[in-house]
């Protein structure tokens, strides 16, 4: 399994979260995040952000499905201006289930 952690833009959640639904991948959790890319924030006029809203998706999928869910991050939360995001990939190496406690490879 691994753990697809995607870093968008706020406007682009939505967007992101349904797309990866129609595509069979209903199951994620959306975090609110603030931080900066290679840019170091952003000026408007006179006032410098330094760290700017974003949202961080995370969703775990099977080894043989992490192109298919990348794939479709990139194209749904694309703007084509800076600041459009990350995705990072990493294993995961086992998963719980609290209710039940069962182990999931």
């Amino acid at each position: 399994m691994k753990m697809v952690r995607a870093i968008i833009r706020p406007e682009k959640t939505e967007d992101v979260a349904s797309s990866l639904a129609a595509a069979g991948f209903p199951a994620l959790t959306k975090v609110d995040v603030y931080g900066r890319g290679k840019q170091r924030g952003i000026t408007v006029d006179s006032i410098h952000y330094e760290e700017l809203p974003k949202t961080m998706i995370l969703i775990v999928v099977e080894d043989d499905d992490v192109e298919k869910v990348v794939s479709n991050i990139q194209v749904s939360a694309l703007t084509g201006h800076y600041g459009d995001g990350k995705i990072f990939v990493s294993p995961v190496d086992t998963a719980y289930t609290i209710r039940t406690g069962n182990e999931e490879l």
